[in-house]
């Protein structure tokens, strides 16, 4: 693919043809999310245009009921105020209105998609973007296995702190119960006093590491790729209703004929409408993801390589430095009692 097309970022449609021969495709199990996808949002049944006390609005419009106080039951009154069977009917017919409407969308929608899918249909496709979209799947998923990776190496650190933690203090009773070898255990006491404090130092800033990575993998990039969701289900819809304008175009041009195609016009150019500014918006979500990412990963990149270089080194300066260049505190775990480190 040349740089010429990609470097439009604009949209074409791909015509998708197998004639109609299915044996020789592959088991695509994306399908089944993506059908999933196209039903999982239902009408909203709450959202009408006539407020009635009974869902949730102001007292007007309420239709009194008979109070019932045990065997005695009080009639209703004659008949409902004037205009509540008008309320109710407007409410009922509203409420049938958008589930007709979702259950229409739905189908064109699910059509669109097995077209697409069995090579009988076209679908629009901006290469720029969508290979941008690709790009940043893959990156959230290489950022997820290093996100696992400095989870397990801070619990490994945590282990090898307390391990260190307890053979100081083992080699400090030791001290005071053997004098003929006080000096020796109380050395390897030492030594283990020290590398547990540097062992907490580190911890401290893998920590942070994790902290960061974490937030930016499943907040920034996945608040973005909910926008890219909803980019994608716009342009399913838009090519569903494109798909519909075309074959009503190609139809007679009876009077029923032309209503119906000034409807599937203006129903076309709505979603066209949706699905353009949605993709405006990932457009510049990508690219302030993509700027935040540098940022973030410049900083943490250097804490990581700061902080365990210096601790493997044995450098405890350059390893406290590395925590106050990058504002980290160490928490103390409980607040009114000193560490084992100040209590030594």
């Amino acid at each position: 693919m040349s740089d010429g097309i990609l470097s439009k970022a604009a949209t074409m449609e791909i015509p998708i043809s197998s004639n109609g021969d299915t044996s020789s495709l592959p088991e695509d199990d994306g399908l089944e999310q993506d059908l999933q996808q196209v039903m999982v949002s239902g009408p909203n049944l709450n959202e009408t245009s006539i407020v009635s006390g009974g869902y949730g609005g102001t007292a007007e419009g309420i239709i009194p009921t008979g109070t019932i106080k045990g065997p005695g039951l009080h009639p209703p009154p004659p008949g409902p105020p004037p205009g509540g069977e008008e309320v109710v009917r407007g409410i009922a017919v509203e409420k049938f209105d958008i589930v007709k409407k979702w259950g229409i969308n739905t189908y064109k929608c699910t059509k669109q998609l097995l077209s697409e899918r069995f090579g009988r249909g076209s679908r629009t496709v901006d290469l720029e973007l969508e290979t941008q979209i690709e790009l940043l799947r893959e990156t959230k998923r290489k950022y997820e296995s290093v996100l696992h990776l400095a989870r397990a190496l801070t619990a490994h650190l945590y282990s090898l702190v307390q391990t260190q933690h307890a053979l100081g203090d083992a080699f400090a009773d030791l001290s005071q119960k053997s004098p003929e070898l006080q000096e020796e255990f109380g050395y390897n006491a030492e030594t283990q006093k020290l590398l547990c404090k540097n062992g907490e130092t580190l911890l401290g800033a893998v920590n942070f590491f994790v902290s960061s990575i974490n937030t930016l993998v499943n907040k920034t990039m996945e608040d973005t790729l909910m926008t890219v969701k909803q980019y994608e289900t716009a342009r399913l819809e838009y090519d569903a209703y494109r798909t519909d304008l075309e074959e009503l175009s190609m139809g007679p041009r009876d009077a029923g004929a032309v209503s119906r195609l000034d409807a599937a016009q203006s129903q076309f150019q709505s979603h066209k409408d949706k699905y353009e500014k949605l993709r405006a918006d990932v457009a510049i979500k990508l690219k302030f993801l993509e700027e935040n990412k540098i940022k973030v990963m410049h900083k943490q990149l250097l804490l990581f390589h700061n902080a365990i270089s210096a601790y493997f080194a044995g450098n405890q300066q350059q390893l406290e430095q590395t925590l106050k260049q990058f504002n980290i505190k160490l928490k103390t775990p409980g607040a009114e009692k000193p560490s084992w480190l100040e209590e030594q």
